[in-house]
């Protein structure tokens, strides 16, 4: 910015608006090019859904529920303990054989209570997904508002 002086030898305080006005004519430009842009949308055909129709379960699910302590149940039935983790997966599996011959597979829910150890229910799905069980899922209570 450059100051001249005036007839009373002081500088002069004045602004000088020219570049100030050719920025904002390129920012005005630039903006008036990319807002069309901005604004194009590619139109997609959604799938719609309704809730109206629920899925037929062909073959009911099997429900494992593991207890803080580390029991184990299969269908509300007492299995053992995932500390004894030789003996749950034997009687695991003899459960687990007969529901690989259905056709679908049935869905294995994991039941946990909230204060068991992580360790406990990944020792019970391990066991289950290496008997050859493809479905298996978790079951949890709906979130309070």
């Amino acid at each position: 910015m450059a100051f001249s002086s005036n007839s009373s030898g002081g500088p002069m305080a004045e602004i000088n608006v020219t570049p100030l006005v050719d920025v904002m004519l390129v920012l005005l430009i630039i903006f008036m090019i990319t807002a069309p842009l901005m604004a194009h949308k590619v139109k997609v055909e959604l799938p719609t859904a309704s809730l109206d129709k629920k899925p037929e379960i062909l073959v009911p699910p099997v429900t494992v529920a593991i207890s803080s302590n580390g029991d184990v149940f299969w269908n509300d039935q007492p299995m053992g303990s995932v500390s004894d983790a030789q003996n749950l997966k034997n009687r695991l599996e003899v459960n687990l054989a007969t529901n690989l011959a259905k056709e679908p597979q049935p869905q294995v829910d994991i039941r946990a209570d909230e204060d068991t150890k992580y360790e406990k229910i990944k020792t019970v799905v391990t066991i289950i997904r290496e008997s050859g069980m493809r479905k298996v899922g978790f079951v949890s209570m709906p979130e309070r508002n």
